[in-house]
């Protein structure tokens, strides 16, 4: 997984600060979001599920998360229509795993910035 900064710098004119609050906006709403998956997951509301991962490609896509946007685009498509239900489960473990590497990869990005403060 490799974040890429590079759309969000470009969107927030270059103003660090917005782009450190999009990052922990970021960081809170992965959580809200797995949190949400695995719920609807559990609950068998698929469609819902298919709603969530569309919401969720927007904040996945300003982090250049492309290939995770891509997992997203396949679970909101197969959900939406309720369609290959034992997919999802491996779908969100991917959208967890990625994500989890994207905050680890962010850390790492905001602990470098910090040293220049």
């Amino acid at each position: 997984m490799k974040v890429d900064l590079s759309y969000l710098q470009e969107m927030s004119g270059g103003n660090q600060d917005l782009v450190l609050e999009m990052i922990d906006i970021f960081k809170i709403q992965v959580e809200e979001f797995t949190n949400e998956m695995e719920g609807y997951l559990n609950g068998k509301d698929y469609k819902s599920l298919g709603q969530l991962a569309h919401k969720a490609k927007s904040s996945i896509s300003i982090m250049g998360l492309n290939d995770l946007s891509d997992v997203l685009k396949s679970l909101e498509n197969l959900a939406k229509e309720g369609k290959q239900t034992k997919k999802y489960p491996e779908l969100i473990d991917r959208f967890k795993l990625g994500t989890k590497e994207a905050i680890k990869e962010l850390d790492e990005v905001l602990q470098n910035l910090e040293l220049y403060f």
